[in-house]
Parts: structure tokens; sequence; C-alpha cells
């Protein structure tokens, strides 16, 4: 992929507190929010701080629950097995760091489901967590309330996006109070594991050859809210929280490992997130595998979100665009300290 730009990104600031501010959260409970999506279980548990809160234990790994859902319509008995332990994984971790208040959510894969009740029901008996089917909404709405605060300055409306596993969240707000307000909001029934197994259903060839395809559907089901949306609006300020552009994030920086700290924040030209998605459009698995921060776990995902991201921004074609690790877990975790709901 080459080496980053010779420009340095830009990042957000952090405010720093002193020993006698921090010392007031020292003995803090403990809060923790789990999000079960299409492809990664993530786990965040966190005490209140002068910053909003520390986080002091997390968890994510790729579990692929929706794996083959769009072909059978339920969640197979292999993504029940590989959820199961992650959440047993998670279970463990909440007990040993006492939570006192937690949430845990599901999202598209459990909303389309047949069997997501049934799976609900049985990871609650063999793991202790309740997961909580949420809308699309709330999903967008979680996800705001997360990662609002890394969007660059500006009057204009700004739009949050969130490319998961099954769908993906558009969130058009307004940013002039400190509670961002949602203007409008859509969910597009297409994310990483739904649009690549799409390809094969559809006979549309091998990911490169139906790049175009993947496009084609994603403006598609982008089309609703594209024709609502003012003129005046057409190129909004951009913020992407998903595992797609973290993943492109880290490409463009050429790191050897990802590095949440050099990636959270980041504010990369929206020319370089093109090239990079074409570029891995038009490799083979094989190659895209061996580049540091994608490996084998996202060599046949990542295109489909490189699709995705593109539509995006052929849609509403900032110059720059806002990469966030942080979403549903930070939103939810925010709502259970109290934060005020966007």
């Amino acid at each position: 992929m080459g080496d980053a730009p010779a420009n340095l990104p830009h990042r957000q600031g952090h405010r720093q507190y002193g020993a006698a501010a921090r010392s007031r959260f020292s003995q803090a409970q403990h809060y923790a929010a789990l999000d079960l999506g299409t492809n990664n279980c993530r786990l965040l548990i966190a005490r209140p701080s002068a910053n909003g809160f520390t986080v002091i234990d997390a968890f994510s790994r790729i579990v692929r629950l929706g794996e083959g859902l769009a072909t059978t319509g339920r969640i197979s008995d292999a993504a029940i097995e590989r959820t199961l332990a992650a959440l047993a994984v998670c279970s463990s971790k909440l007990r040993r760091r006492n939570v006192t208040l937690s949430r845990a959510v599901a999202t598209e894969a459990c909303r389309r489901a047949a069997n997501g009740a049934e799976f609900i029901a049985r990871a609650q008996a063999e793991t202790g967590i309740l997961l909580d089917i949420i809308t699309a909404e709330e999903e967008a709405r979680l996800a705001v309330l997360g990662c609002h605060a890394l969007i660059e300055p500006g009057e204009d409306p700004a739009l949050v996006f969130d490319i998961g596993g099954g769908s993906t969240e558009l969130v058009l707000i307004d940013t002039a109070t400190p509670v961002p307000t949602v203007l409008d909001w859509h969910s597009a029934p297409w994310g990483v594991v739904s649009l690549t197994e799409a390809v094969a259903s559809h006979g549309a060839g091998s990911l490169a050859e139906a790049y175009g395809w993947m496009r084609d559907r994603a403006r598609e089901a982008m089309a609703p809210i594209a024709a609502r949306l003012p003129k005046s609006i057409a190129c909004p300020r951009l913020l992407g929280t998903s595992g797609t552009v973290t993943t492109l994030a880290s490409v463009y920086l050429a790191l050897d490992h990802y590095d949440r700290s050099a990636v959270d924040g980041l504010i990369v030209p929206a020319s370089a997130m093109r090239a990079i998605s074409s570029d891995l459009a038009n490799r083979s698995i094989e190659q895209r595998a061996e580049i540091p921060c994608i490996g084998s776990e996202r060599a046949d995902l990542v295109v489909a979100g490189c699709a995705i991201l593109e539509t995006i921004l052929d849609l509403w074609p900032a110059e720059r665009l806002g990469v966030a690790d942080r979403g549903i877990r930070e939103g939810i975790l925010r709502r259970l300290m109290g934060t005020p709901r966007p």
C-alpha cells in the first residue's frame, strides 16, 4: 500500500485534568456495554472520570453471527457456538470486574433472524447475559452519542455513518448544541457481511468483478435519505464509525499493527480513502490478507465495506473524512452514566 502521505494527519485534542480532579473518580462504580453485531462481539467496562469515563477492560472478537443469514433466514449453529464462546468471555469479565450496571444489545442479525429470540434465550441461559434486540433507529442514536465528540467543528449539519455487518446506519445531526440533535436518519440493509454474501447468491462474479454491482446496491439502499436532504447540505462533515473506516485508516497510516490511539479521531482526505478502497477491491483475497490490520479475518469482507464507503462519498462528496473507533458501546456507557440523549 506504500507509505502514508507526507502531510501529518490531524487528530482531535484531549483535555487534561490534574490529580485532584481524577481522584474524585478513583472509587467510582463500574459500568459495562456490550454490542453484539452481525460480525463482531465487543465489550467495554468503564468507570466515570473527569473525561466522561475511563476504560478499565475491553474485549472484541469477530464472531460472524450473521454468516449465511441472507440465504437461510436463520443464525447458523456454528455462528451460535462462536458467539456463545465470545459471550462467555464477556460474562467472565463482568463478574471479575464487579460491574454495577450494564447493558447488552444485539443488532441487525438478531433483528432479521427467524431464530433470533431463541438465540437470545439460549445466550442468557448459558452465559447470564441478557441481550436486548434494539431497533435500527436506536442503534443509530447510540452510535452518534458515542462518537459525536470527534466531528470536526463547523456550523452545517454533519453526517455520521456506521458500516456494520448487516446494515449501514446514516444519521444527519445538528451539532450546534452540546448534545447533538438528530435531523434525519436511515438504515440501509447492506453491511459487510450481507453485501459480501449477496455477491455469491446473485452470481455477480468475484468481489473485484462485482465491485460496481455492490456500489449500485448500496446507492439504491441509500437513495431515500439522499433524496430527502436539501441541496444546501449536499456536502456535510462526515464521520465514520466502523471496522471498515478504522481498517482503511490503518492502511492509510501504514500501521504494522492496529493502534486505536492513532486511528480514533483521525481526519483523512476522502481521496486517500477512495484510492485505498479501489486498490483493495482489485487485489486477491490472499493479497488483502497479507496487509497488516486486514489479515485473514477481514480479507473477504473489507471489499464490501469499501464499496459502501465509496457510495457514501459519491452521494456526499466531502473532502475529508473523520474516523472514530467508538460508537454504540460508548453511547451505551454515556446513557448508563446519565448523559442526555441526542
